[in-house]
């Protein structure tokens, strides 16, 4: 399995961000994907998840902000960011689990990518 992230950065408050991830290594269209995120000193939290039919989770911080998006044909599974917080600077992971089918998200991932940085600063 290999996860790799792109397209973290620094945004101001407000602004906007979309991390792409590209897969490789596994039966992408079956697996449930999705986006962890961690803080120094924190907890990782699942922020969102997508499973293969397009059902789709949402940490209660990021509800109505993000957007979880996969493309099967790519391998790829995006996070669109919008009102961005200063809150959501983390590291952000994508993620899976050996369940495949589907993510718990009270348990951590199995494996997940080198994590892009996203700072909201003004």
């Amino acid at each position: 399995v290999q996860l790799v992230e792109s397209g973290g950065g620094l945004v101001q408050p407000g602004g906007s961000l979309r991390l792409s991830c590209a897969a490789s290594g596994f039966t992408f269209s079956s697996h449930a994907m999705g986006w962890t995120r961690q803080v120094p000193g924190k907890e990782l939290e699942w922020v969102s998840v997508i499973y293969s039919d397009g059902f789709t989770y949402y940490a209660e911080s990021v509800k109505g902000r993000f957007t979880i998006s996969r493309d099967n044909a790519k391998n790829t599974v995006y996070l669109q960011m919008n009102s961005l917080k200063p809150e959501d600077t983390a590291v952000y992971c994508c993620a899976t689990q050996d369940r495949a089918t589907i993510v718990v998200v009270d348990q951590p991932p199995d494996y997940w990518g080198q994590g892009t940085q996203v700072t909201v600063s003004s």
